[in-house]
């Protein structure tokens, strides 16, 4: 049996899939592994690409646009490896860095998952990772990422320190997760009902609540150029984000569920689902 399956789930990013498998052909993993491809319905001939161009890359066609958790599932479930690594189709992987997480993963058996520190296509590093999800910390995140991404230097500065050093965490993205196929397994894999957004703090909040830690590890470093999955189609990533959202609370914060909805139903952002939820504010 390999070492590690690692999974790159694609949606009409042709080119970024390319690019992310060259990547991992140019400056190969040492670690035994292989390369699973599971595409959602694309219609950019992102299949043919991987049949003609990636012949040693194994192809999943899921039909239709499963959705991240449930894509990443078929292709766990479809393989053997005592590692998995979820990786996004717009990251680029430079050289060592799988082998450096899992040689850190490895080191700490107390860990359950780890994430690398990511950067943008400038270098400039991504608050992939943070503390228990709640209220308060996604308005501390979500105002760094704001600042950050107009280029607001001092929060730039801010989100740079913090990636620099390991620590213990909540959660680390979904983008280049890398977790133990039996810590996967035992909180029965992603959950489903997220379509696109917060499966992965989700994910690592199941692995959190069997006593087991998630890590990051900077001295691993990939290159995620942001959202170009989600840009192919924005309106319907938006709605999936404010519905993942909905999930989240409902699941994990029920108390604040109805301010949420309240605050979504103010900006007219309510998915219909929840708005007509039993229970609704």
């Amino acid at each position: 049996m390999i070492d590690l399956v690692i999974i790159i789930v694609n949606h009409n990013t042709r080119s970024d899939l390319d690019r992310c498998l060259r990547s991992l052909h140019d400056t190969r993993p040492a670690v035994s592994h292989d390369i699973f491809v599971v595409d959602n319905g694309s219609t950019d001939d992102s299949v043919t690409l991987v049949r003609t161009e990636w012949p040693g890359v194994r192809l999943i066609e899921a039909g239709s646009n499963q959705g991240f958790a449930r894509a990443n599932n078929l292709a766990i479930r479809a393989t053997r490896s005592d590692l998995i690594l979820l990786l996004n189709s717009d990251t680029v992987v430079p050289a060592g860095a799988i082998d450096r997480l899992v040689d850190d993963l490895r080191a700490h058996p107390e860990a359950a998952a780890i994430g690398p520190r990511i950067v943008d296509g400038h270098a400039r590093a991504e608050l992939s990772f943070g503390t228990a999800t709640g209220p308060w910390a996604d308005l501390q995140q979500k105002i760094a990422r704001r600042f950050a991404a107009r280029g607001t230097g001092v929060a730039q500065r801010w989100i740079d320190r913090q990636s620099r050093k390991p620590k213990r965490v909540a959660w680390v993205t979904g983008a280049c997760l890398l977790v133990r196929r039996a810590d996967a397994e035992a909180v029965g894999l992603l959950d489903e009902r997220y379509f696109m957004y917060c499966e992965d703090m989700d994910f690592c909040a199941a692995l959190g609540a069997r006593g087991r830690q998630i890590r990051f590890f900077p001295e691993a470093e990939i290159v995620h150029f942001r959202g170009r999955s989600a840009a192919t189609t924005p309106a319907t990533a938006a709605a999936a984000y404010r519905e993942s959202q909905v999930i989240f609370y409902e699941k994990h914060h029920p108390a604040w569920l109805p301010w949420l909805k309240t605050y979504l139903r103010l900006l007219g952002k309510l998915p219909v689902e929840s708005a007509d939820k039993k229970g609704n504010v």
